[in-house]
């Protein structure tokens, strides 16, 4: 028992661990935050996971042939749009079914990727760390919030800009309108399908910049498993939040903290736990906490339900 609380304690005080844990978190932020306001409209984006793909393998590209990583953040953001697009036309302008066009669309991307990464091989690497003074004096949290890739601080003020976006504008109005009942909003004189199409290319750009975002943060490299599934777990911190802004940043945060302390263990030297066991902890705590609290909040109420004007 003493060595359990030894190997926690460990853990729980390394610098590195946090700062690793922030990294992922931001680029589950990226994506859980545009998920948000897409499921604020009532609709569900399984092909969250292609867009960042297709984002973070677009960065890639636009950095290799430029050497500006402005630009392969743009590439990224123009990249996720452009899967954005066929989600959103396919679901909510011709009767396609959302999840199904969202599987097919991760399939699709992930195929595609890895077939051009083996024969274009795209050369990117990790932007330089910024160190902000003060703020990143402060044992532990400091290092990890203010002492990072410089990419890192995009999603400061993207916070306040979404949660402003869907509580303070009109826009946002009409999204969680539509999202709690399509029906009595098209009679308002709302056009249901255009602005769930408007929420699901956000999304895209969002998302996109999430995946260049950890190219240029964390890989350095791009490889078609760098995704990894971050996708689901961003749709999962958002069902973990209780479809909240703050909700879905103590999802993401928690699990960002979870896959850094997994991949810690190994690196302090603590042997004994299987390797396999720790590469799955991430997606078992998503699938636990999906099945607890997906059913003890409330979703909107016309959560992942097609509009087909006439129809209830």
């Amino acid at each position: 028992m003493g060595n359990f609380f030894h190997a926690v304690g460990d853990i729980a005080t390394n610098t590195s661990a946090y700062r690793n844990a922030i990294i992922v978190a931001v680029v589950l932020l990226f994506a859980a935050s545009g998920e948000l306001i897409a499921e604020k409209a009532g609709t569900i984006n399984i092909s969250l996971e292609a867009m960042m793909l297709a984002g973070a393998f677009s960065a890639a590209i636009g950095v290799d042939i430029t050497h500006s990583v402005w630009i392969g953040l743009v590439c990224a953001c123009v990249a996720g749009f452009l899967v954005a697009a066929v989600q959103a036309n396919m679901s909510h302008r011709l009767p396609a079914d959302q999840f199904v066009v969202g599987l097919v669309l991760n399939v699709l991307v992930l195929g595609l990727v890895g077939f051009l990464t083996s024969s274009i091989k795209p050369k990117s690497a990790v932007v330089r760390r910024v160190k902000i003074p003060l703020l990143s004096r402060p044992p532990l949290l400091g290092p990890a919030l203010f002492d990072q890739p410089w990419v890192l601080y995009l999603v400061y003020p993207l916070i306040p800009l979404v949660w402003f976006l869907i509580y303070r504008t009109r826009w946002g109005l009409e999204v969680r309108a539509v999202g709690e009942d399509p029906n009595a909003s098209d009679v308002s004189g709302l056009h249901v399908n255009k602005l769930r199409r408007q929420t699901i290319y956000l999304t895209g750009l969002l998302a996109g910049l999430g995946g260049g975002y950890f190219l240029f943060a964390r890989a350095g490299k791009f490889e078609d498993s760098l995704i990894g599934g971050r996708g689901y777990i961003a749709i999962a911190a958002v069902i973990f939040g209780g479809w909240t802004l703050k909700g879905a940043i103590a999802g993401c945060v928690t699990f960002g903290l979870i896959g850094s302390f997994v991949l810690t263990i190994p690196s302090l030297g603590y042997q004994g736990i299987d390797p396999a066991f720790l590469a799955i902890a991430p997606n078992v705590v998503t699938i636990v906490a999906m099945a607890v609290f997906a059913k003890r909040v409330r979703q909107p109420g016309a959560l992942a339900r097609p509009f087909i004007r006439g129809l209830k």
